[in-house]
C-alpha cells in the first residue's frame, strides 16, 4: 500500500500539482493569509497592467512624434562638403537605383530672416521641388492653407509654418522679405541680399521646431537668391523600412565615397542621427519607467513570501503527515512553489488581460474621464500632442508577463525550501 501511494506521489508531479492547487483555493482558518494571498495577487494584476498601460502610452508618444519628425524630415540625406553637392543629378539617380530607396528629392537649405510689417523672425528656408519633396515627406497631409503645388519656379512663392506666420503677422496672399546672410556689394558697402515673397500656404506639424522655424520656396528660387546655381545643398530620400536607415545609410556611404577622387566628400546620415538626443531621451525614459514600475511588481511578487511562510507554518502538520506517507522533501518543496506560482500567474494574467484593454482603448477613456472631471490631461496650448495615444506591442507584453512570472517563482523558493526542511518528528510532537 505505501509503495502503490509512493508510486503516487512521484508520478508526473500529478500530487504535487493537486495538493498545490488545493491549498491555494482551500478556505484557511487563518483569514489572514488569505488576505495577503490576495493583496499580492491583486498587487501582481495592478503592477503588470501598470507596465503595459505606461510602455504602450510612451511607444504611443514615440510613434506620434517620429511621425511629426518624418513628416519634414527624410529617412536619409545625402549632403557634400560646405553643404554643397555639385554633382546632385547623378547622386539623384544613383541613389534611386538602390534597392531600399522608393524615391529622392534634392533641396537648398539655408539661414534667413523674414520680415512682415513690424515683425521679424529668424528661420530656417528650404528650398524644395513640390513634385519630388512630396513623395520623401509627408509635409502635404499638414498643410492648413494651401499646397505644396502652389510653389512655382520664378514666382517667389513661399509656404510658412503657422507660428511663424503668427509671430510675423502674415497671411495667405501677404508679402514678406527674405533677407539671406551672403551680402552684396554695392556703391555704399555690404548690404544683406533681399528678396520679396508672397505667402501662398501655410503648413502646421505640431512641432515646435519646424512650425515657428522653418519656411519653403521652390527649389529654383532658393538658387538665385543664394546664388548656388546649379548646386543644391543635398539630396533628401525615403526607404521602404526607416527603421533600416542606419544600415541603408552605412552602405550608401560606403558606395558613394568610393567614387574616384571622392572619397570624404559625401556624408550620408539618416533621420535616427539627426534627431539621436532626442530619441535617446524617449528610449532612456522608457527604460527608467520600466525599472520602477518594475518594482511595483516585485513588491507584490514578493508579498508571495510572507504568505508561503505563514502557510508553511499553518500546515505544518499536514507537512508532516505527509512526510510519514513517503513524499521526499522535493515534492513538499514543490507543492509550495506551485501554490506561489498559482497566485503569481493569476495575478499576472489578470493584470495583462486588464492592461491590454486599456492600451486598445485608451483614446476612449481618456476623454470620458476628461469629460467626466471636466479636466484637461493634455492642454493644447502647453503640450505638442494634445491627444493621449496609444501604442501595444505585444513583445512589451510578453516581457512584462515573464519577468512577473519569474519574479513570483523566485519568490516561492525560500518558503518551499524552509517547508522541505521540517521534520516530522518534531511537528508531530504537539499534535
Amino acid at each position: 500500500m505505501l509503495q502503490i501511494i509512493k508510486t503516487f506521489f512521484t508520478k508526473l508531479a500529478v500530487f504535487e500539482l493537486f495538493v498545490g492547487m488545493r491549498y491555494t483555493r482551500a478556505k484557511r482558518k487563518n483569514h489572514f493569509i488569505s488576505f495577503i494571498s490576495l493583496t499580492s495577487m491583486i498587487g501582481i494584476a495592478l503592477g503588470v497592467a501598470a507596465l503595459i498601460v505606461v510602455l504602450s502610452v510612451m511607444n504611443g508618444f514615440q510613434k506620434d512624434l517620429r511621425t511629426r519628425i518624418l513628416g519634414v524630415a527624410s529617412h536619409l540625406e545625402i549632403t557634400g562638403s560646405n553643404n554643397t553637392l555639385s554633382d546632385w543629378q547623378s547622386i539623384n539617380q544613383s541613389s534611386r537605383k538602390h534597392e531600399h530607396v522608393l524615391a529622392s528629392a534634392p533641396y537648398i537649405m539655408a539661414q534667413g530672416m523674414l520680415s512682415y510689417d513690424q515683425g521679424v523672425q529668424g528661420a530656417i528656408i528650404r528650398g524644395v521641388l513640390p513634385a519630388d519633396e512630396d513623395k520623401v515627406a509627408d509635409l502635404g497631409r499638414h498643410m492648413k492653407v494651401g499646397s505644396l503645388s502652389d510653389l512655382r519656379s520664378g514666382e517667389f512663392g513661399i509656404i510658412l509654418g503657422a507660428d511663424l506666420a503668427f509671430a510675423l503677422g502674415a497671411q495667405k496672399g501677404d508679402k514678406v522679405v527674405v533677407m539671406a546672410p551672403q551680402g552684396q556689394f554695392t556703391p555704399t558697402g555690404v548690404v544683406p541680399r533681399l528678396k520679396q515673397f508672397t505667402v501662398v500656404g501655410l503648413f502646421q506639424i505640431g512641432m515646435q521646431e519646424y512650425d515657428a522655424g522653418l519656411a519653403l520656396i521652390h527649389m529654383d528660387d532658393a538658387a538665385k537668391l543664394y546664388h548656388m546655381e546649379n548646386k543644391v545643398s543635398g539630396v533628401r530620400l525615403k526607404l521602404d523600412d526607416l527603421f533600416n536607415a542606419p544600415s541603408i545609410a552605412a552602405s550608401l556611404n560606403q558606395q558613394l565615397n568610393q567614387i574616384p577622387g571622392q572619397y570624404g566628400s559625401y556624408y550620408v546620415t539618416d533621420w535616427t542621427q539627426q534627431h539621436a538626443n532626442f530619441f535617446k531621451a524617449v528610449k532612456m525614459e522608457k527604460l527608467v519607467m520600466f525599472i520602477i514600475l518594475t518594482l511595483i511588481v516585485a513588491v507584490a511578487a514578493f508579498n508571495i513570501v510572507s504568505t508561503l511562510v505563514m502557510a508553511v507554518t499553518d500546515k505544518r502538520a499536514d507537512i508532516a503527515i505527509m512526510r510519514t506517507f513517503g513524499a521526499s522533501p522535493k515534492s513538499i518543496m514543490l507543492i509550495f512553489i506551485i501554490q506561489g506560482a498559482l497566485i503569481g500567474l493569476i495575478g499576472t494574467v489578470l493584470g495583462a488581460v486588464f492592461g491590454i484593454l486599456i492600451a486598445l482603448n485608451i483614446d476612449t477613456i481618456i476623454p470620458f474621464i476628461e469629460g467626466l472631471f471636466h479636466v484637461q490631461f493634455l492642454a493644447k496650448d502647453v503640450y505638442q500632442i494634445s491627444e493621449v495615444p496609444s501604442d501595444l506591442i505585444w513583445s512589451d507584453v510578453i516581457t512584462i508577463v515573464l519577468m512577473s512570472f519569474v519574479l513570483s517563482l523566485l519568490a516561492t523558493l525560500y518558503p518551499s525550501w524552509r517547508a522541505s526542511k521540517i521534520n516530522p518528528a518534531e511537528a508531530l510532537r504537539y499534535e
